[in-house]
């Protein structure tokens, strides 16, 4: 099965069906700078194909030409429908090719392995982000170390209220419509009726929703060490995730002693930053980076 998936993501290997890696060129090592990432961890949002995500990997790339680079898919159906042991499990592949068991002469070394960027889109890229961060928990029994986080159009609000209900529903609807002969109005309200459902079994069953863990571990130094900065790109005109939303969970974050940069766009949807603003997109991550890079301050 991961073999057929090798030509569906051009320049990239499958390590899984969900996760897919791709090494630099050798020819780059001449320009490898010792402040760069090791590795960049790209997370879809939901159901994002290849052709999409591309385009992120090879911005990165010119960014920085010699970090390896980890894309994970995220079908919304695995997202949602899957506990945690199930999702923490589908990103294993993620920590075995980037955080590998140190030996004894890699323990004193934690500079190296720190220089990590990984960057979430939506919240479905939230929920993969959030498995792989138990992932590594469960196999190093400390927080994944990393200096940036992109938090790109996520985290929106968990509260099943009527205007989330609408917007979590079209997302859903967006991703599936194909599929289907009928209106999208009906695949909308189909989906809305599962959401419905599905959220009354999970609180009769007291299982907690993928999305709420999410939004939780990205902000709990349990899972997220607080050495990690975050920066925020989002958009005032988002019709998926409100950026007030996102705006409280900054709070949430600067509260919890997290430093951050924040990024708000005007005019870009849901998951479209960069293409309508690009090099304002891509200069805001190398201006975080640098900072998340440089020696400690007092800068907030």
């Amino acid at each position: 099965m991961i073999e057929e998936k090798k030509d569906f993501f051009p320049g990239f290997s499958p390590l899984s069906d969900q996760v897919f890696i791709r090494h630099p060129d050798a020819q780059n090592e001449a320009v490898k700078r010792p402040t760069d990432p090791r590795a960049v961890l790209i997370y879809s949002w939901g159901d994002g194909q290849p052709k999409n995500l591309i385009k992120y990997a090879d911005g990165y790339r010119d960014l920085f030409p010699c970090s390896t680079q980890i894309v994970v898919l995220a079908p919304i159906s695995k997202a949602m429908w899957s506990g945690l042991d199930q999702r923490t499990q589908s990103m294993r592949p993620v920590i075995d090719a980037i955080f590998p068991r140190e030996s004894e002469d890699d323990k004193d070394s934690p500079k190296v392995e720190d220089r990590v960027l990984a960057h979430i889109m939506s919240n479905t890229g939230g929920i993969n982000y959030a498995a792989t961060l138990n992932a590594y928990r469960l196999v190093h029994d400390k927080p994944m170390p990393h200096h940036l986080l992109v938090l790109d159009s996520t985290p929106g609000s968990v509260i099943m209220t009527r205007e989330n209900l609408v917007r979590w529903s079209r997302a859903m609807a967006l991703g599936t419509a194909n599929w289907f002969p009928w209106p999208f109005a009906v695949t909308q309200t189909l989906w809305a009726g599962f959401l419905c459902g599905n959220r009354l079994l999970e609180w009769v069953i007291g299982k907690e929703p993928a999305p709420a863990f999410s939004v939780k571990a990205v902000i709990n130094p349990y899972y997220e060490t607080k050495e990690t900065r975050h920066l925020y790109i989002y958009s005032e005109d988002d019709d998926l995730i409100p950026y007030q939303d996102i705006e409280e969970h900054i709070a949430q974050a600067q509260k919890r002693g997290y430093k951050s940069d924040n990024h708000m766009f005007k005019g870009s949807g849901h998951v479209r930053h960069m293409q309508m603003f690009n090099e304002e997109y891509w200069g805001a991550i190398r201006t975080s980076w640098n900072r998340a890079t440089s020696e400690p301050s007092d800068e907030a």
